[in-house]
């Protein structure tokens, strides 16, 4: 049974479209607590398949330790840029270009 605030993390993870990489303190503030960072993390990390954990990354653009390929993989999949285990662009999200980069 999750609590309201891993429901609301779940749920703006779920919300999350392909290509859309944000940070986990992104997922703890979309779920009204900004400084809940390790929480989202925590709670990713015990998900296993059920939410789209990988389109959430530290907020330097690194992944996470584990499964580092794995994440790597789909992300590259949604048309995520990534060099060594770091996110440099994505279509979506934190990591979008915009127009002045």
């Amino acid at each position: 049974m999750l609590t309201e605030f891993q429901q609301q993390m779940a749920n703006a993870v779920t919300n999350l479209r392909p290509g859309e990489v944000v940070s986990f303190a992104d997922i703890a503030a979309a779920a009204g607590r900004p400084q809940a960072s390790r929480a989202a993390g925590r709670m990713l990390s015990q998900s296993m398949d059920t939410l789209p954990w990988w389109r959430v990354v530290y907020s330097d653009g690194h992944l996470p330790p584990c499964n580092p390929s794995v994440q790597a993989e789909r992300l590259a999949d949604e048309g995520v840029q990534l060099n060594a285990f770091r996110v440099v662009e994505s279509p979506l999200g934190r990591f979008k270009k915009t127009k002045e980069s």
